[in-house]
């Protein structure tokens, strides 16, 4: 194989197990900063003895049996050396055992699941919402600070230190990092499954800029949800937000018009929906069903995302159903925008009528910078045949929305109602 072959090799491998490396590593020495660095130190070594030597049959696990033993020379040398044998002293004094073979024995061990401790951890509610997406999308994506900056529109340098006080805080936490169990399990899965719908959201519809998608941010998104699934295949709910970004993710490719405009759910050409992903989110959604978590807010969403992947035109989709879906939602997981959604689905059931005696009773104050409810009340008002108000209610919403796309749709929306 030749260098430049062997070269693509170790990167694309380094890829594939990065996450993995950090997770292991960073339960070892619980530091992520460090498990990082031990990591690329085991990238260096590959591709200075893998042109030489070629690739070995399990480059994953030379790559973690180098990066160990990098971890045993750096704790040598280092203070934490130290208080790994004070700890381990403390346990082993009375058998005389030496404390750096212990240590070395504690590294070949096996660390579980390296991937999810991971996930768990760059996700710990200590971390503020972005400090957890901005990690999340560094450990376990791989994305470089670069490119999560462009992502959500800040400034490198912002990022950067986003990323550095979010590992400075787990680090001073002293976390175990370790996939926690029985009641903290399901409150820290909470926190997981929202950083990766949120990462999800921001690629669905960018909340500034010049795009109105990310699909590069979806595409992440989904394989977190994916990796999820394969690691907890007894959780519903991560089925349940795998099947919502999946079939939300199956209409990306047609949100767009031909002039680069925002294209309703309604005027969208089904012929471009990607079929695979739409197949991916119903059998998530039934796996989600099968294992009795229809009543789950991500399942939930992503049962009415279903709704509109089985309609085939626009005019079969089931919108009683799906109004019907809201009102579970509104139980399971009550907030204004639900009511608003709710509202819009009665709106195309049972006509506009019905959709602003609903909105009536959305709290606006909670949603009073929010671009999608004065322009869900222009939709319900031009189909009512209320144009001054509708225009109104249109170029309200396009002035507070900070995407430049969804601001052209809007105000198209609101000229088309007339002077």
């Amino acid at each position: 194989m030749a260098a430049s072959d062997t070269h693509r090799a170790i990167e694309t491998v380094f890829r594939i197990e990065r996450a993995r490396l950090v997770g292991g590593l960073a339960r070892i020495v619980r530091d992520v900063d460090l498990a990082e660095e031990l990591a690329q130190d085991a990238l260096l070594a590959a591709l200075s003895e893998w042109p030489r030597a070629g690739v070995p049959h399990n480059p994953g696990a030379w790559l973690m049996a180098t990066a160990k033993r990098r971890a045993i020379d750096r704790l040598r040398r280092t203070a934490m050396l130290t208080r790994k044998h004070a700890e381990i002293g403390r346990d082993l004094a009375e058998d005389g055992a030496d404390p750096v073979a212990a240590l070395e024995a504690a590294l070949d061990d096996d660390v579980g699941d390296e991937v999810l401790s991971l996930i768990f951890t760059a996700c710990h509610p200590v971390l503020s919402p972005d400090a957890r997406a901005a990690l999340t999308l560094r450990l376990i994506g791989g994305l470089t600070t670069d490119e999560i900056a462009r992502a959500f529109l800040a400034g490198e340098p912002t990022i950067a230190q986003r990323i550095v006080r979010a590992k400075k805080t787990l680090r001073e936490a002293g976390l175990s990092y370790e996939v926690p169990r029985g009641r903290e399990r399901a409150e820290r899965l909470a926190s997981v499954l929202k950083v990766i719908y949120i990462i999800f959201n921001e690629g669905y519809a960018a909340t500034a800029g010049a795009d109105l998608t990310r699909p590069a941010l979806c595409m992440e998104a989904q394989r977190l949800g994916r990796i999820l699934a394969g690691l907890m295949p007894e959780e519903p709910e991560v089925f349940g937000l795998l099947a919502l970004m999946e079939l939300q993710a199956s209409r990306l490719a047609a949100r767009l018009g031909p002039d680069g405009m925002l294209l309703p759910l309604t005027e969208q050409n089904r012929a471009r929906w990607d079929q695979l992903l739409i197949r991916r989110g119903l059998a998530a959604l039934a796996r989600a069903e099968a294992l009795s978590g229809a009543r789950g807010p991500y399942a939930l969403q992503g049962a009415l995302a279903a709704c509109h992947a089985r309609a085939r035109r626009a005019e079969e989709t089931d919108w009683a159903r799906i109004a019907a879906l809201y009102g579970v939602l509104r139980e399971v997981m009550p907030s204004p925008v639900v009511d608003l959604n709710r509202a819009i689905a009665h709106s195309m059931a049972f006509g506009p009528e019905a959709g602003l005696a609903l909105l009536a009773a959305v709290d606006a104050d909670a949603l009073r910078n929010y671009a999608p409810l004065p322009a869900a009340r222009g939709d319900f008002l031009f189909r009512s045949g209320r144009l001054a108000e509708a225009r109104q209610a249109f170029e309200e919403a396009a002035a507070l929305t900070c995407n430049e796309r969804e601001r052209a749709f809007l105000l198209k929306r609101a000229a088309a109602c007339g002077g």
